[in-house]
């Protein structure tokens, strides 16, 4: 098996740190708000236009915001220990990208969700965050993917020169 490049591992894990700080930050600071976050209108611009389009009421909306706010502090929690995680594998063990893929699969859906609120309220540094976190996550996502895929490929050891030639020389010519 061939193992993965140390840029990548490298870009991983620092993409993994991003979304454990920022992401964690941010949840854990809606989370201690007396409102779940709702105080931040330009950040919460998901959670008012959800609650228009499903009728919510105001308890709906706090919920709901409490729902984006705990779930912003668990996907950082799982980058947290995919950082865990590639430490344990400079000690021999095997790291598994898949649970990274998966929190990075919802930073990528929050961030289109968020997005489109911010660009109708024209505010484009929330919209500049969101891209940024985007591209970060989908960049994420296609290194754990490529490293997957290296991990998974077989190498086959490398056939001698003469053994090589001589079984497609003899093919050629009788």
């Amino acid at each position: 098996m061939r193992k993965a490049s140390a840029a990548t591992v490298a870009l991983i894990v620092a993409i993994a740190l991003y979304f454990t700080l920022s992401w964690g930050v941010d949840g854990l600071r809606a989370l201690a708000s007396p409102n779940y976050g709702l105080d931040d209108v330009w950040r919460s611009q998901l959670v008012f236009d959800a609650g228009r389009l499903l009728h919510l009421t105001p308890i709906g909306l706090i919920k709901l915001a409490a729902f984006f706010a705990a779930m912003k502090v668990a996907v950082a929690g799982i980058c947290g220990l995919h950082i865990v995680d590639r430490l344990r594998s400079f000690a021999g063990g095997q790291a598994d990208p898949q649970v990274l893929e998966g929190a990075l699969i919802i930073v990528v859906m929050f961030g289109f969700l968020s997005v489109v609120p911010a660009v109708w309220s024209t505010n484009p540094s929330i919209v500049r965050e969101y891209a940024i976190q985007i591209l970060l996550a989908c960049l994420g996502l296609a290194l754990c993917i490529a490293e997957r895929n290296l991990a998974s490929q077989i190498v086959l050891p490398a056939e001698d020169d003469e053994t090589s030639s001589a079984a497609t020389g003899s093919a050629l010519h009788p």
